[in-house]
């Protein structure tokens, strides 16, 4: 049984842990600030006061509590993953597994009014609560996505945010759940028990940015520079933010794209709600020409996210994917690293 949030507002239970927490309801221009810190330093960070309503909240948690409370053999008519719809412990095509069940879905209303009727019982409603969802989590990415454009001093204040606001945009909306570690020894009776088990195994996102949100459960832990891996604790009014891969080409490797893990928790089962912000697929993605100068060269090669997401779906869950796409050690000042979008 999935665990729901609680309703009242819990107490940060990070700030001891360096993990930034940053009020969106500050001054403009300090929020902008902290935001492009935390990029740099981290790749991740929580928000709160961020605008999306508690009622858009949990009726998209209590769609998700719904799904994976059904039967196993209801839920397998949402699949299999190709990529999209209900999977269940492989995480893509390259043999990596984990603890997990989800659901993922496109966020363009028509692809998720064609899987509601896979899903639930009243497609209509799932169709309307879903898409209430993901457009109050797409203003919000964009709105961070513009503060983080203006705490880098780039003139077009929308560079960022224009990729996900198109209406080609690739963005995903995933819902993962982590049964507690007695639960999941009945997916696999062969395996184990572990107190360490892995839920999803270490990885960056391919995207531009991930917003995420879960139940009261923990589990979600980032990997710091040291080595060190910085458990999340769970908190109800704040959404988790980390930079993907995407947005670390944009920025020229300004920002750090984070690598994070999710652990199985003994006793309680966990899910999170995750939003995938992406540019289209024939959008051409290299670093800013603000953020290229003689002392910055241009560390990437311009790439199509289309052509970066290929090349995450041929490799291995952990596996370093942005490496491939470095300028393999051109100095020189590349003035035709600029950024675009194009449609072929």
């Amino acid at each position: 049984m999935v665990v729901p949030s609680p309703t009242t507002n819990g107490s940060n239970q990070n700030k001891g842990l360096g993990v930034p927490i940053i009020d969106l309801s500050r001054k403009r221009s300090r929020v902008s600030e902290l935001i492009v810190k935390a990029c740099e330093e981290y790749g991740f960070f929580k928000v709160i006061n961020h605008g999306v309503s508690k009622e858009i909240i949990a009726n998209m948690e209590k769609e998700g509590l719904d799904f994976f409370a059904k039967p196993s053999l209801e839920k397998h008519k949402a699949g299999p993953p190709n990529p999209l719809g209900y999977g269940i412990k492989s995480i893509g095509f390259n043999g990596d597994m984990g603890e997990v069940e989800y659901l993922l879905l496109q966020t363009n209303s028509l692809s998720i009014s064609q899987r509601s009727k896979f899903i639930s019982e009243d497609p209509a409603r799932f169709n309307f609560l879903v898409s209430d969802y993901v457009q109050a989590i797409r203003n919000l990415a964009c709105e961070l996505l513009d503060l983080m454009a203006e705490g880098l001093g780039v003139q077009d204040k929308s560079v960022f945010s224009r990729l996900i606001r198109d209406v080609d945009s690739d963005s995903l909306i995933r819902l993962n759940h982590y049964p507690s570690c007695e639960d999941s020894m009945d997916w696999s009776s062969s395996q184990s028990f572990h107190q360490n088990r892995i839920g999803f195994g270490e990885h960056s996102d391919p995207q531009m940015l991930t917003l995420l949100r879960s139940n009261d459960v923990g589990g979600l832990q980032v990997s710091m520079d040291n080595g060190v891996w910085v458990p999340i604790s769970p908190d109800p009014t704040a959404f988790c933010v980390n930079v993907g891969d995407a947005l670390q080409a944009l920025t020229n490797g300004k920002f750090t794209s984070a690598r994070h893990r999710v652990l199985v928790n003994s006793f309680k089962s966990r899910m999170s709600m995750v939003y995938f912000g992406a540019p289209p697929l024939q959008a051409w993605i290299s670093p800013l020409s603000e953020l290229v100068t003689a002392q910055n060269p241009c560390l990437y090669r311009p790439f199509t996210w289309e052509e970066y997401k290929k090349t995450t779906y041929s490799l291995r869950l952990g596996d370093s994917r942005l490496d491939l796409f470095k300028t393999q050690g051109r100095d020189e000042f590349d003035t035709r690293a600029v950024f675009e979008v194009n449609v072929l």
